[in-house]
């Protein structure tokens, strides 16, 4: 589904992603790991369009991506939920997900997919006129995501959805990731939690100061001491 050639993405005159190749399968979940630095993050934005390529290309279900506008990538069926959550805190739950639909000209189409959020995050639904600054941390991650399926993506992108998250929370999220990818969503998961990564994935892609350093599948990687060392706090 997505294919990423080459990629070379810079701040200035600084590399932060230095000629990364990697590929996400339809149906799929594929997770990146790696330290803050590694250039994860960059990875996700430059696919939506967000920052411009110095050289490589970006494939999406045999087209080029790379240097199509940010909108544009949205409607071509890929969404981002970003790290930090970026929500609009005085806005209303509702309005907040029906931003997620502003590419859309179906009303019937989001209204559906407004009641399959709040579905699969009741909470939301129970507090749709509420302010989004007033929900925990983890109620916001389930609005970030929301949102970004508000679009009806092919592809989603989610970074960090754990980050500051409890434990029991973090569960939820990851069960979540779990559903959407057995609804047919196809999932690249930038995450530093490890162990609950790669306990979903079929495939991961470790990063380090901007280059992938070895990948396999997310069953071998756990098992893997360089993992171990890094990221699973094994000696």
């Amino acid at each position: 589904m997505l294919e990423v050639k080459d990629m070379v993405v810079a701040y200035g005159r600084v590399n932060a992603v230095k000629g990364i190749t990697f590929e996400v399968g339809a149906g799929q979940i594929v997770t990146m790991l790696g330290t803050n630095g590694a250039g994860k993050s960059t990875t996700l934005r430059a696919i939506s369009g967000l920052l411009k390529l110095v050289s490589g290309e970006i494939w999406f279900e045999g087209e080029r991506l790379d240097g199509v506008a940010a909108h544009r990538v949205v409607q071509r069926g890929i969404a981002q939920s970003p790290e930090g959550r970026r929500l609009f805190p005085k806005m209303s739950v509702e309005d907040n997900l029906r931003l997620g639909a502003y590419a859309r000209k179906d009303p019937s189409g989001v209204k559906k997919d407004m009641d399959n959020v709040y579905d699969l995050f009741p909470v939301l639904g129970e507090r749709r006129q509420q302010p989004a600054g007033l929900f925990s941390g983890g109620e916001q991650q389930m609005l970030a995501i929301g949102r970004a399926m508000m679009s009806r993506p092919k592809l989603l992108m989610l970074d960090e959805p754990s980050m500051g998250l409890s434990p029991i929370m973090t569960q939820t999220i990851m069960r979540t990731i779990r559903e959407l990818r057995d609804e047919g969503v196809t999932i690249l998961l930038v995450e530093q939690n490890a162990q609950a990564a790669l306990s979903l994935a079929d495939k991961g892609y470790v990063l380090e100061v901007g280059q992938i350093m070895f990948s396999d599948s997310g069953r071998n990687l756990l098992g893997d001491d360089r993992v171990k060392r890094a990221y699973l706090g094994a000696d």
